[in-house]
């Protein structure tokens, strides 16, 4: 994994993520037109930024150095991907908590089921690759 910087499974992973959590909050939430749609877009950019982080950890350790530190937290990829989907659940849930127009009022956050699957999906992005990328065409890998 760390021979090459990963682009193209990043962006796919990134849409389908952000995908579910745009349709994931359209039905938890009562959210209609440009608001919706925004809330969609910020979903989908931090998704490809979370997706990129955790599909491309070993290559950034292996290029900065930062890979032979013996950092038990920096070093292992296993952490630094369970990190970025913890901070992806949290960060969800709260973007959609103070949503509206009152804070945190009833009804108005996102499902913790649906925010714990994006983080999951994202923490365990390169993995699931490694099943479902030979199954795609050679020009997105």
């Amino acid at each position: 994994m760390a021979d090459v910087l990963l682009i193209k499974p990043v962006i796919l992973f990134g849409i389908v993520i952000g995908l579910y959590e745009l349709f994931a909050i359209h039905a938890d939430m009562n959210f209609r037109g440009s608001h919706w749609f925004g809330h969609g877009l910020h979903a989908t950019i931090l998704a490809l930024i979370a997706v990129f982080i955790t599909m491309n950890t070993e290559y950034f350790l292996a290029v900065t150095g930062l890979g032979a530190t013996n950092i038990p937290i920096i070093t292992n990829p296993h952490i630094i991907r369970v990190i970025v989907g913890l901070f992806m659940v949290i960060k969800i849930h709260t973007v959609s908590a103070i949503g509206g127009t009152r804070l945190a009022s009833a009804g108005l956050a996102e499902k913790w089921s649906h925010s714990l699957v994006v983080g999951i999906l994202i923490a365990t992005a390169p993995y699931l690759w490694t099943w479902i990328g030979p199954l795609f065409p050679a020009w997105i890998q």
